[in-house]
Order: structure tokens, then sequence, then C-alpha cells
């Protein structure tokens, strides 16, 4: 059943949880390197990413559900919610969360990238997460830090303790962005980098991101079982 949370205004889910394999946060870049057709195409991206079948399989490849909030961010101070923690419990969810997706509109424009003060805002919004067995922060970005403080400042002062951070670096705006994503923000020891050349490629790239994240720790606990079993 779609959850009236997700329907109206898409408020924290705080109801206790059990066995929630993943916590996972989706955050968007929405400063003023993203023009108005590339956050549509970001938005709409990451829509038709929860609806595409593959990535609905990884979303239910186990009993055990997954917790999503997304937000979008830009400057120091500027992050908006867009989805507050709802467990996923059935396609119904997801389709709620794309359509509201596709029918949202930024929050800002013209701001800088503070990519530290949304990676501080991820962990803050964590603490808030249903109690789940994993936490991932995974952040789409076209360029570095140039505001505020930077990643290794926050790692260095928000609890982060057991927290995979990933990046979806899209590229056309800043042929750096790669490394920096991979140098500064990428973080755990299952964590990685998606790269999409072009905002156009961004559907696929997080479908491919979502894929991944989704069934890297129910395979890795399968292998685990599976060896002590032998």
């Amino acid at each position: 059943m779609v959850r009236a949370a997700i329907i109206g205004a898409f408020c924290v889910f705080a109801a206790p949880v059990d066995a929630c394999r993943l916590a996972l946060v989706l955050a968007l870049d929405v400063s003023s390197s993203v023009d108005d057709a590339e956050d549509q195409l970001q938005r709409g991206g990451l829509a038709a990413a929860l609806l595409s079948q593959p990535v609905q399989d990884a979303f239910f490849i186990s009993p055990e559900p997954v917790a999503l909030h997304i937000f979008e961010w830009s400057g120091r101070g500027h992050q908006t919610d867009l989805v507050g923690w709802t467990i996923i419990e059935a396609p119904d969810d997801l389709a709620a969360i794309a359509s509201h997706l596709t029918n949202s509109m930024r929050s800002a424009s013209g701001l800088p990238t503070a990519v530290g003060h949304a990676l501080a805002y991820a962990s803050i919004t964590l603490q808030k997460a249903p109690d789940c067995l994993f936490q991932t922060i995974d952040i789409a970005g076209d360029g570095a830090n140039n505001e505020g403080f930077g990643p290794s400042s926050v790692y260095a002062t928000f609890p982060f303790e057991g927290v995979t951070v990933n990046g979806l670096v899209i590229t056309n705006a800043d042929m750096n962005a790669q490394a920096y994503y991979t140098d500064q923000v990428m973080r755990g020891p299952l964590a990685f980098v998606e790269i999409a050349r072009y905002y156009t490629d961004f559907a696929d790239e997080m479908q491919r991101k979502l894929i991944r994240e989704l069934s890297s720790q129910v395979m890795g606990r399968l292998s685990a079982q599976h060896l002590e079993q032998g």
C-alpha cells in the first residue's frame, strides 16, 4: 500500500521498523552549474530509474525493506527535502515517489556548490533514519566544492562511522569532477563513483548505481553465510 506520507507531505517516517536492510539517502545537485533543462533531466532520470524493472527487482531482492530519503542541495544552508524517510514496501511506493519527483521544481538556482554542507546535511538526515542494517549516502553532482567547508572537514566532524558514501558525477561541466569525487567524496570500503558524461546519461547511470547499492549488501551477506556454512 502506498503510504499517506508519500502521497501528501512526504514527512519523516518515524515508526519502528524490523529488519530494514538499508537506509539510503539520495542527494541531487541544483547549484548554478545545473541549468533548468539539466535539472529536469536529473529529476526525470531518477524517476525513470526508480520505475525501471531492474531497480525494482533490486529494491525487493530481499524481504527486508529499504528506507529512502531524497533531497536537493546547492549552496551553504540550501538543502531541501523532496522525499522524507519512506519505507519501500511495494512497487506502488516507488511509483508515487517517481511521480512526485517528475512534478517537482527546484527550490533554488544560481547558488554555489557546497558539497561539504550537503554531506553534513545527509549525515544529520541519517541520524533520523529508521533503524537499518546499513546506511548509504548517494550524492550526485557535476563539480567540486566552492563554498564553505569541504568533505574532509565534514568527515572529521560529523558521525560517518559505518556509512558508505557513493557518488554519481556528471563530467560535462567539469572534467576534474570525477577525480574530486573519487579522492574527496567517496568513503567506505564498498564505496564507488558512477560516471555520466552528460545529463542525458543520468537515468542510465542512476539505474546502474542503484542496482549496485541495493544489491551489494545482500550479495555480501549471502556470500558470508555460504562461507560459514562451507
